[in-house]
């Protein structure tokens, strides 16, 4: 089948999707975890791959699934170089199926696309893990291994959760499921307990540089600050290198430093560039830095010292003022997570983007007077 042309949810804009990436860089401890699991022919069902987003999880997902479903015969008959590594040859039969969105025994649940409203779901609902335990209902075309990638399994509603724990508790025999995880403390507990773990960690600067070669992404003259914000992240990266991120960020870091009283005509303008449709990814990019901007600021409270180095020359003197101790850094974190409510909520309901990033910011204003 051809490529298909609407949007895709795990998809990062201005990358290939993860199936089609071909050497992941700076996981090889969860994938010889995973092997060594797999050679022991007891095969555990679930398997939660968590980490950051954007490092890497469900291109080693996709890997995983093309290795087990590449495996057609018994542990003992695998070739030598198979039992080492989970790479499969490009041009296999199951790599080019899987990459044509066309492998008839792997299933993938994410959001959907809503083609009326021209926007993806908000969640992954009850109806498509209905869809996931029809697929595992039916036998294999091969009698073989049967797989499920959910990407990602934090964006499950709580009916969705449900109905995927009643299919962990009795799964079906020769069935592998990988949940792609960025905030695994936001799945149930009872989800958790029966997946086994593969922990990602952020990338270090050489397979970021590596990763973002891999992808053709040109690497901009402000390379240390990117690396600095997107802290080991190749989807944070190529976010802030397509959108003009560290211009967005130097604004947030300019209105903080003019606390108590931020300029009202700055505060407006910031807003404004997120109003409209064609401004929803810089609506977007600017909320999640201004909430990197808060965790930094939280974390350099509670630490006292810059560990996460700046990322602009203005950041250091800014944080001093406003974090100069942990009883800040607790009013910092508190605040970050009334921001991650308020927006999830803006979110869902779908208000104006430039009354968000404008009520945000006086907040934020608001927040600083406390002591």
């Amino acid at each position: 089948m051809n490529e298909i042309e609407i949007p895709e949810a795990d998809r990062q804009i201005g990358t290939n999707h993860p199936r089609h990436t071909q050497i992941i860089y700076g996981h090889n401890s969860p994938q010889l975890d995973f092997l060594d699991a797999y050679k022991t022919e007891r095969l555990h069902h679930a398997w939660m791959i968590t980490g950051s987003r954007g490092i890497g999880k469900a291109t080693l997902g996709y890997k995983i699934a093309k290795f087990i479903l590449s495996q057609n015969q018994s542990i003992s008959d695998i070739n030598q170089d198979l039992k080492d590594t989970l790479d499969i040859q490009s041009d296999h039969p199951v790599s080019k199926r899987i990459n044509a969105l066309g492998e008839p025994n792997l299933y993938l649940v994410r959001r959907l696309w809503d083609e009326k409203l021209k926007k993806f779901k908000q969640n992954i609902t009850v109806d498509e893990i209905r869809k996931l335990k029809n697929f595992f209902s039916m036998s294999a075309a091969d009698g073989g291994w049967r797989v499920a990638i959910i990407d990602a399994a934090d964006e499950m509603n709580n009916a969705a959760a449900n109905a995927l724990l009643k299919i962990l508790e009795e799964p079906p025999k020769k069935v592998l499921i990988l949940l792609i995880s960025h905030q695994p403390l936001r799945l149930m507990p009872t989800i958790r307990s029966r997946c086994r773990s593969l922990k990602c960690n952020n990338l270090s600067s050489e397979d970021l540089a590596n990763a973002l070669e891999q992808l053709d992404i040109e690497q901009s003259q402000d390379k240390e600050q990117i690396n600095i914000l997107a802290n080991g992240s190749v989807g944070s990266s190529v976010e802030l290198i397509s959108n003009n991120g560290i211009e967005i960020y130097n604004s947030i870091v300019q209105l903080a430093k003019q606390i108590p009283q931020m300029n009202r005509q700055s505060i407006q303008k910031l807003a404004d560039s997120c109003a409209g449709k064609n401004a929803a990814e810089r609506y977007e990019i600017t909320l999640r830095l201004f909430m990197l901007f808060i965790s930094r600021l939280a974390k350099f409270g509670a630490l006292q010292k810059n560990e996460n180095h700046t990322a602009l020359s203005i950041e250091s003197k800014v944080f001093h003022e406003l974090a100069p101790d942990t009883k800040s850094a607790r009013k910092w974190a508190d605040f970050s997570q009334i921001i991650s409510e308020r927006t999830s909520h803006a979110r869902a309901v779908n208000l104006d983007p430039s009354m968000v990033i404008l009520d945000m910011l006086l907040q934020f204003e608001e927040t600083s007077k406390k002591h």
